[in-house]
């Protein structure tokens, strides 16, 4: 998951770079979202092992 965000991202700065403001937009907006839901399950998986472990 990680790895689309990384792509959006990327997708994003060379849509701002060519002036699609549109497409830069949508793509930091994904990114974002999928930061975001990739965060929380790192959160998610971190307390579980911490859980398990003790």
């Amino acid at each position: 998951m990680l790895y689309w965000t990384l792509v959006f991202l990327v997708i994003a700065l060379i849509a701002g770079a060519l002036g699609f403001g549109g497409v830069a937009s949508a793509s930091a907006g994904i990114a974002k979202i999928l930061f975001t839901i990739f965060l929380v399950l790192f959160v998610l998986s971190l307390a579980a092992t911490v859980f398990r472990s003790a």
